[in-house]
């Protein structure tokens, strides 16, 4: 179900890159060409210039003519630091748990292109070209999920990246995982050869929890897209009240979120005809439970975030987070902490509590929908009847259970990353930003909002093939026959595992739930 309607190539020189152009190289395989032109090469040969310059006056530069560090006090001499910068991907190359994943890595790579592109670093053209080379032929590096605190940067998870590179530790080609070497002799890629200082530029960055960060917020983008669907599903089958959703309400309380969140709903429960009778008049309905009345308020929160989140992760993306830096107009070396990941964990820490009180919110109107004393006269459990049918059936008693399960395991993930900050590296990185954790907390709780979302889906669709008047509101009779198409009304029990996962794939990659301002 995946989608391309990205530009034909994404050229890479130095200019800022689109937050979108980044998801189209990680995820749909865009291919990434450096910029021949004469004034990039330029930019790219001063820094270059500028650290061989300062290797032969004897000025030091940290990580390339000094240890890493702690360790920055001992010098080398030019003919050692030569030869010695490949030595940290070696001692790096201890990351433990499961690989992040491809479209991650990718990303990960990619933005740590853009980095040195930016012409600080004092890195060659040609390492940026064996990074495109890896991303334009498929060739993934296999990089295990722990091990960074953040800051110095991702050096731990760069580092095999960076030795994947000259042909070393294990990469994903074709399907298979195998030895670069051999991937690499496959895609007629010779392997590389580090100069000075390029070893650490490839690490000491933020590029790791970036390119996470980047695919959980187009995840995030989807869900709340989901999330919304599935909401005025629940309002339609639990006869809710339309009038919750005034744009004069959203008028008073000018949230963005909020207005947009509203005015789908609203687009989403437009009836064909005025004299329908889709709302309940008891007294009681007269105002309905917050997880549906308030639902512009709760999921207008996401919005909202994503809206600076997204920012800021471009941003970051963009930047020199490299040290040391080399200034072009100056000639002076400088170092500094720009591979200080806190943004981005304040990012992600802030997107997985969003998330999380999106996913709390689907999961109150899952239990509003199997509930026979709240769902407005739909069957217990939203047990179809069937002719014929001996025993009991539970329908979606069990679903209901995993969604608080899983509801659960998202909000338990939504303790700040950032507060546990360590101080690692003999006190030299006493104050670090925990960005990479961040992130990964952040996908996982992507993760569980999607299973959770998933199943408020279609909990919403079996309630509203119950009440079997959806035709007479066209957009979400739309909204119907997409579910229906990748899970089909639950008559008798069965397992719905599968189709859990078939919604959770239709929200990461098709159009299934796509809205527009």
């Amino acid at each position: 179900m995946k989608k391309n309607n990205h530009k034909a190539v994404l050229v890479i020189d130095g200019s800022f890159v689109d937050f979108n152009d980044i998801i189209a190289v990680a995820r749909y395989g865009v291919p990434v060409q450096i910029s021949p032109s004469a004034s990039f090469i330029k930019k790219m040969e001063k820094t270059q210039k500028i650290l061989i310059n300062a290797m032969q006056k004897g000025i030091p530069v940290y990580g390339v003519t000094t240890g890493y560090g702690k360790s920055c006090g001992k010098r080398m001499s030019m003919e050692i630091a030569m030869k010695n910068g490949v030595n940290i991907l070696e001692f790096h190359g201890c990351g433990t748990g499961e690989p992040i994943g491809i479209e991650e890595t990718r990303a990960a790579m990619l933005c740590r292109i853009i980095c040195l592109a930016r012409g600080y670093s004092g890195v060659s053209i040609a390492l940026l070209k064996q990074m495109a080379d890896f991303l334009n032929h498929g060739i993934t590096p296999v990089v295990p999920c722990e091990g960074s605190v953040g800051a110095s940067g991702d050096l731990t998870p760069m580092s095999y990246v960076g030795a994947c590179l000259t042909g070393k530790r294990d990469v994903i080609y074709r399907g298979k995982t195998m030895p670069a070497a051999k991937a690499l002799k496959q895609a007629g890629i010779k392997p590389y050869r580090y100069l000075p200082k390029e070893p650490l530029a490839m690490l000491n960055g933020t590029t790791t929890m970036t390119g996470i960060a980047v695919l959980a917020v187009e995840r995030a983008w989807r869900i709340l897209s989901a999330v919304i669907s599935a909401t005025a599903l629940s309002i339609h089958a639990l006869k809710g009240n339309a009038q919750h959703y005034h744009p004069v309400i959203s008028e008073a309380k000018p949230f963005p979120g909020q207005i947009f969140v509203s005015a789908q709903i609203v687009k989403l429960l437009k009836a064909r005809v005025a004299s329908v009778h889709l709302e309940d008049d008891a007294l009681e309905t007269l105002q309905d439970p917050y997880s549906l009345r308030c639902a512009p308020q709760v999921a207008g929160v996401l919005y909202d975030s994503l809206e600076w989140i997204k920012k800021w992760v471009e941003r970051e993306a963009n930047s020199s987070n490299d040290n040391p830096l080399f200034d072009p107009q100056s000639g002076d070396v400088l170092m500094g902490g720009n591979f200080y990941g806190g943004h981005i964990a304040f990012a992600m820490d802030g997107l997985k509590a969003a998330l999380a009180s999106v996913a709390d919110m689907c999961d109150r109107q899952v239990m509003l929908l199997v509930n026979p004393n709240l769902n407005r006269g739909l069957p217990g459990d939203l047990v179809r009847k069937s002719a014929g049918e001996k025993g009991l059936r539970h329908g979606f008693k069990a679903m209901s259970i995993s969604s608080s399960a899983l509801t659960a395991e998202a909000l338990k993930a939504t303790m700040p990353a950032a507060s546990f900050s360590r101080s690692t590296e003999s006190h030299n990185q006493d104050k670090v930003s925990m960005g990479t954790i961040a992130a990964r907390d952040a996908e996982r709780v992507c993760t569980l909002t999607e299973r959770v979302v998933a199943i408020h889906l279609l909990a919403a669709a079996q309630a509203c093939d119950i009440r079997n008047n959806i035709d007479a509101r066209p957009a979400l009779a739309n909204l119907m026959s997409n579910i229906r198409s990748v899970s089909a009304p639950v008559v008798d029990d069965r397992a719905m595992d599968r189709d859990i996962e078939n919604v959770c794939s239709a929200i990461q990659y098709s159009d299934f739930f796509k809205l527009k301002p």
